[in-house]
């Protein structure tokens, strides 16, 4: 990745050059998508995101991990996806939110609502306790501390208490990293243990022969937002 991508700083921006990357790819790999930006960010384009999926479901030999801190768009684009696609979003494409602190745990709920078969939850930065978890529906969870200039502290309970739900709800785990100025600082062991556990997958549902038309797929994100702004002109009108 280039400078001249990041010459806006940290706002948005969409590269469509980038798009199929991954159909140029040879080796097996875990990817994370969008790994410093967001794809469901409020100024992006479904428009955009519906070519992103696309190469995933053309290029389905890898495994996909896509998170947002906007669950609610995620939901969203993912009833698009049915509708388009007639499935829900493959098991290879892990779908996930972010949770810092108990603040934020209403994203679970609005995960559970995405129509995918693998869906994860990333504490990280891990910032306060996020108390009691109901992880019914979710199949993996990363823990990691925050890294960075001005690092905040993580406690061992709060990574432990993640774990031991975890392992009570049969939930696949993921300690990452506790914080420090670089993300390898402190290492990944807790109580002499490494946790590197995935979530098991075993047998990936690729979707075969499907053809993407972006303007087809784009009418359906236009009439998608005419039935919202009228639902909020009705909801306004009330």
């Amino acid at each position: 990745m280039g400078l001249q991508k990041y010459k806006k700083g940290f706002l948005y921006v969409e590269h469509p050059s980038d798009v199929d990357l991954p159909l140029t790819w040879k080796k097996p790999k875990k990817i994370f998508v969008n790994s410093i930006s967001d794809l469901f960010h409020e100024n992006s384009i479904f428009e955009f995101t519906g070519r992103c999926f696309a190469t995933m479901i053309q290029a389905n030999q890898y495994d996909y991990q896509i998170l947002t801190k906007r669950p609610k768009r995620m939901v969203e684009f993912s009833e698009l996806f049915f509708k388009y696609f007639g499935h829900k979003i493959p098991n290879y494409m892990w779908m996930g939110t972010s949770i810092e602190s108990r603040d934020y745990i209403s994203r679970i709920n609005d995960l559970r609502k995405v129509k995918c078969h693998t869906r994860f939850i990333s504490f990280e930065p891990l910032i306060a306790s996020v108390g009691k978890l109901n992880l019914k529906s979710i199949d993996w969870v990363i823990i990691g501390g925050e890294s960075g200039h001005h690092y905040r502290p993580v406690k061992k309970q709060w990574i432990e208490e993640i774990i031991d739900q975890c392992k009570d709800q049969g939930v696949a785990v993921f300690f990452k990293q506790w914080r420090g100025f670089r993300p390898k600082t402190g290492g990944r062991t807790i109580n002499r243990r490494k946790y590197s556990e995935y979530p098991q997958i075993k047998r990936r549902n690729a979707l075969k022969n499907i053809h993407f038309d972006e303007n087809a797929f784009a009418e359906l994100c236009l009439l998608h937002e005419v039935q919202k702004r009228k639902e909020s002109q009705s909801l306004h009108a009330i």
